[in-house]
């Protein structure tokens, strides 16, 4: 799509505030693909002002009509689902095949999710004497990665809609294209003006504008713990509610009676995925010592088929941050059983994919969110040890356990310290709570529990 140079207020592309513009670069060859605004804090208090001023009568609309537009919006992507999967590919990266199964695939299913949510949920109910209502907590100022770059806009915009908040989003730079996309379905399907608002910025700039603005109550932040931090430091000084999805350091563990060669496999796919830039992702497989040489074994080779079908990281930066933990790994003792931090390519951002065999927990590349193809393989004595080495590091956002019968992989995940685990190979359901313990955030995403985000309670006694 040709970039809007606007910025989506109030139901239309009204000018920015200054002329200065930021640079979309195609990560596969580096070149700049278009531009778009650089949106300041005028920008941001211009679409504050707009949602708040839309937020009484979309507080009040009823929730049928709600459903109704979110049915709409789930209806047009699904007709621009191919520009979508075009969109995404131009700005991140990501080969076409997952952009269209994932990147705008995940996101139709999770805004018709929100649209049936919207319609089904108990916004009202009895409790002795009193009546319990659920109200939108008011205008909610959403801030999203590049990773995901519409799922992570329809997981945030959708349950704020479906609640009757109004929605002011700031994406990432790196990505905006897709977001003026989104903010053009809003467009089509017929929400209000002034319901949903998008200011394209830099996060320093138009982010920590949108995140520290008197007229923000809620802001939903999806991206690094130590931004999360700075972003709860400034809404809690405004005693503001705040949606913190951050860092992942997920275990991958494989109990002795799994099914070693399947797990291995689906654990390496699941690392090498979106090019490794998950949060979710499947970072630390953790095998049993006596099944350790034939795991590095299987997985070194399944990586190695990953080398011309994942995409590169999304900017140069990024490249640069994987490379030196990989050569951190390699200093710190680790050993490279495939991969590396030599390029496969002399243009494009592309990492090799990359394990590392004879990690220990204390190691950087054990404790630290790397985002990008890289997995680290560790042994484990039995399942106390496995647990501790699981449950070692600041973050809790997913995992993975496998084992032959169902109930000892389960009794394991139950000792688990994180928001999300998949039994032996459990598929993604966009109506489970996403979200993490520690480090990895505040608050849950999808389904009915992401929706109680975006609500707040009020009780009437008689």
């Amino acid at each position: 799509m040709k970039a809007h140079d606007g910025m989506y207020i109030d139901g239309a592309w009204r000018p920015a505030a200054s002329g200065e513009t930021i640079d979309v670069v195609n990560p596969v060859d580096e070149q700049v693909i278009d531009r778009v605004p650089a949106g300041t804090a005028a920008d941001v208090d211009t679409a504050v002002r707009a949602a708040r001023a839309a937020l009484p009568g979309w507080a009040a609309t009823p929730p049928a009509e709600r459903a109704a537009r979110l049915a709409a919006l789930r209806d047009v992507l699904v007709t621009r689902k191919d520009e979508i999967a075009e969109t995404v590919t131009a700005e991140l990266g990501s080969p076409l095949a997952f952009s269209q199964a994932v990147h705008a695939g995940v996101p139709i299913a999770v805004a018709g999710s929100y649209a049936e949510l919207a319609a089904s949920h108990a916004f009202e109910e009895k409790v002795g004497n009193s009546t319990v209502y659920q109200e939108p907590i008011g205008v909610v100022g959403a801030i999203t990665p590049w990773n995901y770059p519409l799922h992570q806009i329809v997981a945030k915009v959708a349950p704020a809609i479906a609640a009757g908040c109004t929605v002011v989003l700031k994406p990432a730079e790196d990505t905006p294209l897709t977001a003026q996309l989104f903010a053009e379905a809003v467009d089509e399907a017929g929400i209000p003006a002034g319901v949903f608002n998008l200011v394209t910025g830099l996060g320093p700039i138009a982010g920590q504008a949108l995140a520290e603005h008197p007229g923000v109550d809620l802001v939903s932040f999806t991206g690094s713990t130590a931004v999360g931090r700075q972003i709860g430091a400034t809404a809690g000084a405004a005693v503001k509610k705040v949606a913190l999805e951050l860092g992942g350091k997920s275990a991958n563990v494989i109990l002795p009676s799994a099914d070693l060669a399947k797990a291995v496999n689906v654990g390496v796919a699941n690392v090498m995925s979106n090019s490794g830039q998950t949060c979710s992702a499947w970072t630390r497989m953790l095998v049993h010592r006596d099944q350790y040489d034939e795991a590095v074994e299987l997985a070194a080779t399944a990586a190695a088929k990953y080398g011309d079908r994942i995409g590169p990281v999304v900017n140069a930066k990024q490249r640069a941050r994987v490379r030196s933990y990989i050569e951190q790994g390699v200093a710190e003792g680790a050993r490279l059983v495939a991969g590396g931090p030599e390029s496969p390519s002399t243009q494009g951002y592309f990492i090799t994919p990359t394990v590392f065999a004879d990690v220990t927990p204390d190691m950087t590349i054990a404790q630290e969110e790397i985002f990008g193809p890289v997995l680290s393989i560790l042994r484990y004595d039995d399942e106390d040890d496995a647990v501790r080495i699981a449950n070692g590091t600041v973050y809790g956002l997913a995992g993975a356990v496998w084992a032959g019968e169902e109930a000892e992989a389960v009794a394991f995940a139950r000792r688990l310290e994180t928001g999300q685990v998949d039994i032996n190979g459990g598929r993604f359901n966009p109506r489970a709570p996403f979200g993490g313990y520690k480090q990895s955030g505040v608050g849950r995403e999808l389904g009915a529990h992401g929706l109680s985000e975006y609500l707040q309670t009020k009780s009437l006694q008689f």
